[in-house]
């Protein structure tokens, strides 16, 4: 079953890039991050989408959080993180692109692990890109979800900053 409102988030771990080669510019050191550890006692938005570099993710979706986080932030937001199944270098280059440094953490769940326990999980594979996440997004108290917008296939609508803003 889906995570629902109500529900603690399961335990398990992402990675983050957060540093880059000052020769070649390429991200490096991806951490290891465990989900428990970096929920508690915050309030953070995750939102979750299909890929890195994907038309309404790059044009929209992250776009929109990076433009809203002091607004999210006025509403006791601590923390953003954009989740996507692709790697954390992957991650780390498109955060750059999208000049979220600072505002949204690029989280990556490379193998669908955490998406899977999410059960947000989205199968992409007849279109050549494997498992992926479903686009949502989710207010998270303590590691307590309290807001929960799942997309439908195709849809940019319930899961943009503006969306959460109203919700908060």
């Amino acid at each position: 079953m889906t995570i629902k409102v109500g529900d603690r988030l399961p335990e398990g771990t992402l990675n983050e890039s957060t540093e880059f080669d000052p020769v070649n510019g390429c991200p490096m050191r991806p951490q290891t991050l465990a989900v428990g550890d970096l929920v508690k006692g915050k309030k953070i938005v995750i939102f979750g989408l299909p890929g890195a570099f994907t038309p309404t993710c790059s044009a929209q979706h992250v776009p929109g959080y990076v433009t809203n986080f002091d607004k999210l932030k006025t509403k006791g937001v601590d923390e953003v993180w954009c989740l996507a199944v692709n790697d954390a270098f992957v991650m780390a280059a498109w955060g750059r692109e999208q000049k979220a440094g600072g505002k949204v953490r690029m989280m990556a769940d490379g193998s669908a692990d955490y998406t899977r326990k999410l059960r947000l999980e989205f199968d992409l594979t007849a279109k050549g890109m494997g498992m992926r996440s479903q686009r949502f997004a989710m207010v998270v108290d303590d590691g307590v979800v309290t807001h929960l917008a799942v997309e439908a296939p195709g849809k940019f609508e319930v899961s943009s900053a503006e969306a959460i803003l109203a919700q908060l």
